[in-house]
C-alpha cells in the first residue's frame, strides 16, 4: 500500500479512537495520553523527532504560556467572585436590556475578545445564570463555549489570523478581513439564535429599580478588569498573563483586599485537573504535527471530483481538525493563493477561514472546550455533540456567503 494513504489511515485509527474513548466517558488527559501513545506506535518517529515534539508540547513556550494565562485568569476569577463582581455584572446586564437571552450570548463575546482559553470560565457563571434550566447542562456548555468564540472568528488580534493575513502577501489586509468576516458573524449568531438562544425565555422577570446609567456604571465596576486586560492586549500588545497579572495587582488595591484573604487564592486557582488536560492535549497536538500527516491532506483531498472551493473548504476543516488552526493556515493559505490568483482569492480565503474557525469549535483539541467541559463537569463528548448542530448551521450560512461574495465578483 502507498505509504502515504497508509499514513492517513493511521490517522483515521487515532480519531476514531479518540472518539471512542470520550464516548465512553473516559479522563481528557488519559484520553489523549493513550492518543499520543498511539501515535507513537502507528507512526514510529524517530527519536530526534518524537522527543522534541513532546519536550515542545510539555514545557514550550505555547504550552507554558497556557498554563500561565490559566492561572491568572482563575486567580482574578476567585478575587471578582469573592467581590460579588460577576453577580454583578450580571444584575447590569439584567437592569440594562432585561433580556436572557443577551446575557448569553453577548457577554461571552465581548469577554471572549480576550485572547485566553481560561476566559471561558469567567463566562460561565454568567451563562448559566442567564439559561437557567431552559437548556440542559451539556447544551449551556456549548452556548458558554460557542459565544465566547465568536470573537475569534474576525479579530486580527489572534495570532493564527495575523498569520494568514500576512501570508496573503498584500491580497487581503486587516481592515478588509475585518469587513468581510463580519456578515460570518452574523450568520453564527443567527446559529447560536435557531439552536439554542430561541429556547431561552427573554424575560429575567426583574424590575429596573434603577435608571440606565446605574447599570452602565455597575457593569464597568463589575467587569472592568477584564475590559482593562483587553485593551492592555490591543493597545500594548501586551502578554495576556502579564495583563492579567496587573488587573489583579489592581484589583488587590482597588477592592482593598487583605493579605489574607488573597492567600488562599494562590491554591485554589492551581487547578490540576485542568493544567493536566492542558498539558496532554497540546504534547498530543505537537506528536500529530511532528508525523507530517497533515502536509499529505491537500494532495488527496484535491483529488476529490468536487468542484474546488469545496476541496479547499475540505483542506482547511480537515486540517484543523487534525493539526489545529495555525498548521492549516500555515500549509493552506500559500497555495490556495497560488492556485486563484488574486482576482478570485478573497471569497475563498473568508470561505477557508470561516470553516477552519468552526471546525475548531468543535476540536476535541481545542483546549477551550475542555476547561468549558470541566467546568460544568460534563463529558467533552457531551459538549461536543451539542456543539455540532451550530457548526452545521453556521457552516451552511458561510457557503451561502460565499455564494453571494462569488456572485458580486468577490
Amino acid at each position: 500500500m502507498n505509504p502515504e494513504i497508509l499514513s492517513l489511515i493511521k490517522l483515521g485509527v487515532v480519531f476514531a479512537i479518540i472518539i471512542a474513548l470520550l464516548a465512553f466517558k473516559r479522563p481528557l488527559n488519559l484520553v489523549m495520553s493513550i492518543a499520543s501513545v498511539i501515535v507513537i506506535v502507528l507512526y514510529q518517529p524517530p527519536m530526534d523527532v518524537m522527543l522534541p515534539a513532546i519536550k515542545e508540547g510539555a514545557i514550550g513556550y505555547n504550552t507554558l504560556n497556557a498554563l500561565a494565562v490559566l492561572y491568572c485568569i482563575t486567580y482574578l476569577q476567585r478575587m471578582m467572585e469573592s467581590r460579588h463582581q460577576l453577580a454583578g455584572c450580571q444584575t447590569a446586564m439584567d437592569g440594562l436590556f432585561n433580556n436572557r437571552r443577551i446575557n448569553a450570548s453577548v457577554v461571552p463575546f465581548m469577554l471572549g475578545c480576550l485572547p485566553a482559553a481560561s476566559t471561558v470560565l469567567i463566562c460561565g457563571p454568567i451563562v448559566r445564570d442567564a439559561v437557567g434550566d431552559s437548556l440542559s447542562v451539556p447544551e449551556t456548555a456549548a452556548v458558554t463555549t460557542y459565544f465566547r468564540h465568536i470573537s475569534e472568528a474576525f479579530m486580527p488580534t489572534y495570532g493564527n489570523i495575523l498569520i494568514a493575513i500576512t501570508l496573503t502577501a498584500g491580497a487581503v489586509t486587516p481592515a478588509t478581513f475585518v469587513i468581510g468576516m463580519l456578515p460570518v458573524v452574523i450568520c453564527l449568531y443567527i446559529s447560536g439564535y435557531v439552536i439554542y438562544l430561541r429556547r431561552i425565555p427573554k424575560d429575567t422577570g426583574l424590575k429596573s429599580e434603577q435608571p440606565k446609567s446605574y447599570y452602565a456604571k455597575l457593569l464597568v465596576k463589575s467587569i472592568w478588569p477584564i475590559f482593562l486586560s483587553i485593551a492592555i492586549v490591543l493597545v500594548l500588545n501586551a502578554p495576556v498573563w502579564a495583563a492579567v497579572l496587573l488587573c489583579i495587582v489592581l484589583e488587590f488595591f482597588i477592592n482593598k483586599f487583605t493579605a489574607a484573604e488573597i492567600v488562599p487564592f494562590f491554591r485554589t486557582a492551581f487547578e490540576g485537573k485542568l493544567m493536566l488536560n492542558t498539558l496532554a492535549v497540546m504534547i498530543f497536538g505537537n506528536l500529530l504535527r511532528a508525523t507530517g500527516v497533515v502536509e499529505l491532506l491537500p494532495t488527496y483531498l484535491s483529488k476529490l471530483p468536487i468542484p474546488s472551493f469545496m476541496v479547499w473548504a475540505l483542506i482547511f476543516a480537515v486540517g484543523t481538525l487534525v493539526g489545529g488552526t495555525q498548521t492549516i493556515v500555515v500549509l493552506g493559505v500559500p497555495m490556495a493563493l497560488a492556485s486563484v490568483g488574486d482576482g478570485s482569492f478573497f471569497s475563498l480565503f473568508l470561505l477557508c477561514m470561516s470553516m477552519s474557525y468552526v471546525v475548531m469549535q468543535v476540536n476535541p483539541t481545542h483546549i477551550c472546550l475542555t476547561l468549558c467541559a470541566e467546568d460544568y463537569k460534563v463529558p467533552l463528548g457531551s459538549l461536543i455533540v451539542k456543539s455540532v448542530p451550530l457548526v452545521i448551521v453556521a457552516a451552511a450560512l458561510v457557503f451561502g456567503y460565499y455564494f453571494i461574495l462569488q456572485a458580486v465578483g468577490l
